[in-house]
């Protein structure tokens, strides 16, 4: 790739993630303590700008680890955040102390979820969520919207089925917003607004915090779900997972989850 095409290529995607973030010229150069001029010449291509100013910006832009890496990259740069597959030989430790948090849950349901929603892993009372699900939808990599809100999913034993579905397709939408153009959310999110009447005005939580109202083998479960981010330091691998745990919402809740548990 030639400079001036890099260049071309940096300048548009630094302003794509400007726009995207409905930023003025002159709000990015305030927060990332810039020239205006300076940032109107990147996104035009009359300068090139090193890989510490990409970050400047990126930064100053809210801009995800992984993506700052593709700027990087587009740029001619080498990466700054390193980027690992699960199965990395300097994971497995991080991966097994993940699995003891997610067990310790117990006996309340916990799921360890990436940034596109698939498990990656989960304890053994998750299991009251999954059971009576087609069995097509738990092969990996299992999507937990999609297990949600498919009608041979959870979705038929979820009372407040609606108020739910609104609020994960604004969740969807917003982690759309933040990330950029990611193809795999945004095909998940027609799939799933495509097969359900969700107004896009309309997509958005009612309340802070939304109940899951299931029916399950044990009776009906009323909980509230909290979702920690899992951060490890300058490691896009593991910022890319949190942890979603299931609190009971009553009483009644935590007697049968224990109970479920003790057998």
């Amino acid at each position: 790739m030639s400079v001036s095409a890099s260049t071309s290529l940096i300048g548009a995607e630094l302003r794509r993630w400007r726009e995207r973030r409905a930023l003025s010229q002159l709000a990015l150069s305030a927060r990332a303590d810039v020239s205006t001029r300076h940032v109107s010449y990147l996104e035009n291509g009359r300068s090139y700008p090193t890989p510490e100013m990409i970050l400047r910006l990126a930064d100053a832009l809210d801009i995800p680890e992984d993506e700052q890496n593709r700027l990087l990259l587009a740029a001619g740069f080498a990466p700054r955040h390193p980027e690992r597959r699960l199965v990395a030989e300097n994971l497995p430790s991080v991966m097994a102390s993940l699995r003891t948090l997610v067990d310790a849950y117990a006996p309340y349901p916990a799921l360890l979820l990436d940034d596109r929603w698939d498990i990656i892993d989960a304890n053994h009372a998750a299991g009251l969520l999954l059971a009576h699900c087609e069995s097509s939808l738990l092969e990996p990599p299992v999507n937990a919207i999609r297990l949600v809100l498919h009608p041979e999913g959870l979705a038929p034993r979820i009372r407040n089925i609606e108020t739910l579905r609104n609020h994960l397709v604004h969740q969807l939408e917003q982690r759309i917003r933040r990330r950029g153009d990611d193809r795999f959310l945004r095909s998940l999110h027609t799939e799933i607004t495509s097969s359900s009447r969700i107004d896009a005005v309309t997509a958005k939580p009612a309340d802070p915090a939304i109940l899951l109202e299931l029916e399950t083998d044990i009776g009906l479960l009323r909980m509230f779900s909290v979702a920690s981010q899992i951060e490890g330091p300058t490691d896009v691998t593991i910022d890319s997972l949190h942890l979603e745990t299931f609190m009971p919402a009553d009483e009644d809740t935590r007697l049968r989850l224990f109970q479920h548990g003790a057998e």
